[in-house]
């Protein structure tokens, strides 16, 4: 049976060390410029020496005038390239492939962002606090966004990253079109699921035919949204088969929204107690995807869990995400035997019943618990250790900081 230090050659031929994978997080560790600096290379660094067979960046956007938070790095063109090399190479030197992956927020814009309007398939806001109605994309601005998805994989490419991942989940653009709650066009690009699911097919093409053959495509795929009305786990599974379809190299499942954040395990019970949050949904498609491996992040803790799910054949890979935030070598623990489990810290907001007649409790505890992990990496990329007893009080202020301090930029273009 297949173990979590055996290797994992992929369909393009790129070889994993082994099945751990850590998982894209959302930094924030841009300059001002939105170009990576010496925070990213430090945590990365850290990173490349926890173990891990494959290591996924957070959020690198498309389009600077479109991001999802302050200090998201955004490739547009090589004007970066420099800073991208010395990024790639923290890893790189290492031995540790590193897949950058590529993102444009679309309605899911930082709602602090004052004056700025988001973009999406259709004129239809997010059911959160601020949030701004967008302005519906026209064909030629779809058009333009699947072009930038592909200039940002070549240039990626360039820089000596070993391949991207297109984020479809968690409410971001490429969801957006899937979901008909989001996406309620009636042209080429919605109207019903295969139209829904034109414009990640058409990223994914784009980047295919820009980039080399050993240069890794892979995509993140929402098993669901858990919204009434948003897309299902049907949906998604003919997603996976026309995706299995594309030459990828691997398809990674997770699940949720800002709106309904099941990624940060604010689902049910008896989700939770399964552990792995997706994995049912994972099963279910085996045989969909054919040759192409299959990871599935969210909920995994137990070193037994990860093993039996890869020994089993229910994925090829496991993801860790948020507790690689606080246990930078979460890997070398599992796979060496230090630990039979990593720890998952969650933040939750008090005052709940004032709360809960005020606002969705859920929505804000999620953003809270990223907000939490997006400060431990801002430590690590400080060169710290990360500080566990850090409050709801000074996460939310630091959070209002880093992301209401765009709303006082001038903004290029919006």
């Amino acid at each position: 049976m297949t173990s979590l230090q055996d290797h994992l050659t992929l369909p393009n031929g790129q070889a994993l060390p082994n099945r751990i994978m850590k998982s894209a997080l959302s930094e924030g560790l841009a300059d001002k410029s939105n170009a990576p600096d010496r925070r990213l290379e430090q945590l990365y660094r850290t990173w490349s020496r926890g173990g891990y067979g494959l290591i996924i960046t957070g959020n690198v956007m498309v389009d600077r005038t479109q991001l999802g938070e302050p200090g998201n790095v955004v490739i547009e063109d090589e004007r970066d390239l420099a800073w991208l090399m010395r990024w790639a190479a923290t890893t790189k030197d290492a031995g540790i492939p590193t897949w950058v992956q590529l993102n444009h927020p679309g309605r899911q814009a930082n709602l602090l962002a004052l004056g700025h309007t988001p973009v999406a398939p259709s004129a239809i806001p997010l059911t959160l606090p601020g949030a701004t109605k967008p302005r519906e994309l026209t064909v030629e601005q779809i058009e333009d966004i699947i072009e930038r998805f592909a200039t940002a994989a070549a240039v990626c490419e360039e820089a000596g990253f070993a391949g991207v991942q297109v984020h479809g989940a968690h409410g971001y653009l490429v969801n957006q079109f899937l979901s008909p709650l989001s996406n309620q066009r009636n042209d080429e690009w919605g109207g019903d699921p295969q139209r829904r699911m034109r414009f990640v097919i058409e990223v994914v093409r784009r980047i295919r035919s820009r980039v080399s053959p050993g240069f890794s495509v892979a995509v993140k795929l929402n098993s669901a949204d858990f919204q009434r009305g948003g897309f299902t786990e049907t949906e998604s599974r003919a997603v996976v088969a026309a995706l299995a379809e594309e030459r990828l190299d691997l398809i990674e499942v997770s699940g949720g929204n800002y709106e309904s954040p099941a990624m940060t395990g604010a689902s049910a019970a008896s989700t939770r107690a399964r552990e792995a949050y997706f994995l049912d949904y994972a099963r279910t498609v085996r045989a969909l995807v054919g040759d192409i491996p299959l990871a599935v992040t969210g909920g995994f803790r137990s070193r037994e869990a990860m093993a039996d799910a890869v020994a089993q054949g229910e994925c090829d890979v496991v993801g860790l995400g948020r507790p690689t935030a606080t246990t930078p070598d979460a890997a070398d623990m599992i796979l060496t035997g230090r630990a039979e489990a990593v720890v998952a810290h969650q933040l939750r907001y008090g005052m709940r019943r004032v709360l809960g007649k005020i606002a969705d409790l859920k929505a804000l505890d999620g953003v809270l618990d990223l907000s939490w992990h997006a400060d431990q990496l801002h430590r690590l990329g400080a060169g710290l250790e990360p500080d566990l007893r850090r409050g709801r009080l000074a996460t939310t202020i630091s959070m209002v900081r880093r992301n209401g301090s765009a709303s006082f930029r001038r903004k290029r273009g919006v």
